[in-house]
Formats: C-alpha cells, structure tokens, sequence
C-alpha cells in the first residue's frame, strides 16, 4: 500500500516520503515539515498509531493536512479522526482516481489555507499601531486611546483636520480588533448623492425605483460580523442621519422599497472634519445622533501641532514608501528637512507624503535638496536652511538604509543650546558623531516603548518588530547589536 501511493504522488510530481514504521514517521515530521501527511489509522508492530501521527502533524507549523486510511473503517473511528483535525478519511480498498482526487484537494485546501494566513498576517502588520507614525506626546495620547478601544465594539467618532489620518486609525481599530478577520466597508458620506448613499448604505429591493433592476444589498449588510467606516458623516442629509439613528438603536436596517427589517452586527466608526457641535446648533445635525456616535471621541492633532513628528514622518516616507519605489535608497538635506519642519501643513500629512513624493521624483541624485521643495514651502524656510544664491544645498542628514527603525531626526538645536561633550566642530556647525547620536536616540525610543508598555519586556518587542533577547542587548548597551 506505501508502495502504491508514493508511486501514484510522485507521478503527480510530488515529493515523497515513504514509511512502513510509525515510530520512524513520527519522527520525521518534525524535520520534513511536509504538507500532506498520508496515514493508516492501525500501524501493526508499531506503538504509534494512525492518530498520534495525526495530532502530531496538526502540531506542527504551520501545520501538515491529513489523509487518514483505514481497513477498519466506521463511523467512530471517521467521527474521531476528524475531530483530530483529519481533512478526509478513506475507507480501505480505495479507487487510485479517488485517492489521487481527495489529495489534490487536500493540497489545494492547505494552499489557500496558508495564503490566507500569510495576507491576514500582511493586514494586521500593516495596520498595527506602530505603522502610524509618531512619538509626540499628543500621538502617544491617541496610541493610548485607539488600544484601549480596538477589542470593543463601542461606537468611535474619529476627529479631526482633512489629511490627519482619520482613516488609518479606523483601519487600525479595525485590524486590531476580534473583527479584523470580518469585512471592513468605507463610505464617504460626502462623495455620493443622498438618493445613491440611501441605497448603498440601507440596500434596494428590485423595481424601488427607477433603475433598480434588482435586489441589493446595502453596505451595512455587506459589513456584517466586520466594521463599517462613515467618513465625513457631517455631509450626511438628515434624512439619513435618522435612518442612521434607528440602525445604531435597534441594529436592524430596512432596504429601499422593503417593509422587512434584517438585524445586521456591524460596529460604527465615523469621522468629520467639521466641528458637529457647531452643526447642531445650526440645525443640519442631529443631537441624538452625535450623541449616539460620540460615545467614545478620538481627537487627531494636526501636523503643525505635533511638528517632533515631521522628521520621524518624513523617514518613514523615505524609507517605506518612496525609496522601495524607485529601487535604491532616497537621501534628504539637513536644510530640506529644515525647510520642511518649518512650514504650516495645512495639508497635514497627506499634504506632506504629496511633497515628499514630488521631490522623490524631480530631484537628482536621489539627494532631496530645498530645491526641490514646491516654491511655498521653500518661501517659508528659516534662514538657517536658505541656500545662498548660486550655492548649493549638500550637506546630507538622513539615508534611509542607514536609519534605526524608528528613530527620530536630529532638529537643529534651539538658539544658545550648548553642544554635547562629544560633539566635534565641523565649520561652523558642532556636530555630535553619528554613532553616539543614533545610540542615544535608540535609547530614548526603546524607553518610551517600554514607558508605552508599563515595562512589559516582550510587548515592547513584539512593537518594536524585534525579539526580546535583542532588546535586552540594546538595552545593555550591545553595539553590535
């Protein structure tokens, strides 16, 4: 029988490991890490059996998928196999077509199982906390906040300036949270007509109007088990701002043109960069509505508010974003990053990334320079970052494969701050060297994590993106490390 079927896989082009001993198989799984494990259930002169082998290869990660074959077949032994975690159970003598059928679908099964991890794994990395930039007191405010509420369900209003990110804490709170493998659905509440946003919030039962030529399923629907996300829900026509209302009381929605109700289980997150309270006021928003949506209010500060966090913003562009783009690392100038800290952002920091990769994409040498900034940024430069007519800026501050993770850029230091003891003289400007500057800021980030974590070691880590024993190096003062 081991015979048959490894001869029968092989000519499928499948590599194959052959044992007649289910000591000797036992053993090898955790050195072959295979991805389909074939077994007898009874394994004479052998003290492991079918289901040892079973629960051995489900342990194993990521793990193998389980054929289980047995001469001795009955609904006991199928029901117990399959509670282990077999994918199928074969009952001895089997037609070779459909034991060749039922592997192909073991393996199929396993592929897409591991692909599924892999892009959930991909979701949460890319929407954890520590993806959104930021050591400011302010920001480490809103970390504090968005973790304490992403494993709830309570409704968040997210506020804040256009381009401060409003939608990347929502897909954090979403991906963060016992939700984050259900749908999360975005709406913009200002970018649809209020006949279009009825229907594509609530859903339309054919011949409701004209147009509707079948039935539809409304975004709350399509959400259900997951998240939906109401940008600028202070463009929301009144209305719909009741329909609204009775969804977040009652969660039961009524399609266009349906009399029935259908109970859906989704959580709200909203976000408006106008001023509500002003709204209301005025009369073009509901009270109990905001009340309803405000339970738990998450203020984003603006860029000119939290300017510690350009540097660190403007590296994390650099490095992530613009330098994997072009294929080889972006530099900046100490006097463009000068520049750069100096201006208003009204924009805030969708207004910043557009720069950025403006001059990412006219400079040269892969050397971004005040040059290169749109002339409104440069018209707001400080003095000590304007290139002298005919000079030029080159004096390089940050390369993007040299910079810790994480760590911020050196700001030019206030009028009448002295230089550290190390630093060296270079023309007029004392410089601390490199090696020392980068150690210190290493320390200070590694310290607020840990402040971040309440000395928690290994979340401090797993945030840090780096294991716990070199954490403890770093913290030791390890330069090798």
């Amino acid at each position: 029988m081991v015979q048959m079927v490894t001869e029968l896989l092989r000519s499928e082009g499948h590599e194959v490991l052959p044992f007649s001993n289910g000591n000797a198989a036992f053993e090898a799984l955790e050195e072959q890490h295979p991805e389909l494990v074939v077994t007898d259930l009874n394994l004479e002169k052998s003290r492991t059996q079918g289901l040892d082998i079973l629960r051995k290869a489900r342990s194993l990660n990521p793990p193998a998928v389980v054929i289980v074959v047995t001469a001795f077949g009955s609904v006991e032994t199928a029901v117990e196999a399959m509670k282990q975690g077999a994918y199928d159970y074969l009952e001895k003598p089997f037609k070779l077509d459909t034991f060749k059928l039922c592997a192909q679908r073991a393996l199929s099964y396993n592929h897409a199982v591991a692909e599924n991890h892999y892009l959930k794994k991909q979701l949460r990395e890319k929407y954890q906390f520590s993806r959104i930039v930021g050591a400011s007191p302010k920001m480490q405010e809103v970390f504090r906040l968005i973790e304490r509420v992403a494993e709830t369900d309570s409704t968040v209003l997210i506020l804040g300036e256009s381009g401060t990110g409003k939608e990347l804490v929502a897909r954090a709170l979403h991906f963060n949270s016992r939700r984050q493998f259900a749908p999360f659905i975005p709406i913009n509440c200002a970018a649809l007509p209020e006949n279009l946003l009825e229907s594509e919030l609530f859903g339309h039962r054919k011949g409701a109007f004209t147009g509707a030529l079948t039935d539809k399923k409304g975004l709350f629907q399509e959400a259900d088990g997951g998240t939906i996300f109401l940008d600028e829900i202070g463009s929301m026509p009144a209305a719909l701002q009741s329909r609204l209302l009775r969804v977040l009381q009652d969660r039961e929605v009524r399609r266009v043109g349906d009399n029935t109700p259908v109970y859906v289980n989704v959580r709200v997150l909203a976000a408006t960069n106008e001023p509500l309270e002003k709204k209301m006021k005025e009369g073009h928003f509901r009270e109990d509505l905001y009340y309803r949506l405000n339970v738990i209010p998450i203020q984003l500060p603006t860029l000119r508010e939290r300017r510690e966090d350009i540097p660190l913003l403007v590296a994390n562009f650099l490095r992530n974003k613009f330098s994997p783009r072009n294929g080889h690392p972006i530099q900046i100038t100490r006097r463009a990053v000068e520049t750069l800290n100096a201006h208003s952002w009204p924009g805030n920091v969708r207004e910043l990334e557009n720069i950025l990769e403006r001059a990412c994409t006219l400079c040269e040498a892969d050397l971004v320079r005040v040059a290169d900034l749109p002339p409104a940024v440069q018209a707001t430069a400080p003095e000590t970052a304007r290139v002298p007519p005919g000079g030029r800026d080159e004096t390089t501050f940050f390369m993007a494969e040299d910079a810790a993770d994480g760590a911020p850029f050196p700001l030019p230091a206030a009028a009448g701050t002295k230089p550290p003891p190390s630093a060296v003289a270079t023309g007029s400007v004392a410089l601390e060297p490199l090696k020392d500057f980068l150690r210190e800021q290493e320390l200070n980030y590694l310290n607020r994590t840990l402040t971040y974590t309440g000395g928690n070691k290994e979340k401090a880590a797993e945030l840090l993106g780096i294991s716990l024993a070199t954490l403890y190096r770093k913290l030791a003062g390890d330069p090798a490390s």
